[in-house]
């Protein structure tokens, strides 16, 4: 079977990017390389398997292709909508935030 590809919405890489300035700032970039390494890992666990995820979120909110998948050491969730052609990456958020809220705003659809 062919695997699909990732496809990052705006949002998500606007998350990504924040995190990234963040630990630099905080942590140091081998703490920001790091969380980057560990985003690529779970990547590609999504790419060879994108029905593993939970959709607890997604059934909370009524979006039923709606998934997540945890971010490795980091305390992040990887949200995502697998596609016919493509794995779509919602967003990307720290385990603390309000992420029903904030899924809720976005169109996942």
């Amino acid at each position: 079977m062919k695997r699909k590809p990732i496809v990052r919405r705006r949002k998500a890489d606007g998350d990504i990017e924040s995190t990234v300035a963040y630990y630099q700032a905080e942590a140091g970039n081998e703490t920001a390389k790091d969380f980057l390494n560990q985003l690529e890992l779970a990547l590609q666990s999504l790419v060879k398997q994108p029905g593993a995820g939970s959709q607890r979120f997604g059934h909370e909110l009524d979006i039923p292709d709606l998934r997540q998948w945890p971010l490795g050491r980091f305390p992040y969730l990887i949200f995502y909508v697998e596609k016919s052609n493509r794995i779509e990456i919602v967003r990307v958020l720290h385990t603390s935030r309000n992420v029903t809220a904030l899924i809720a705003l976005d169109d996942t659809q």
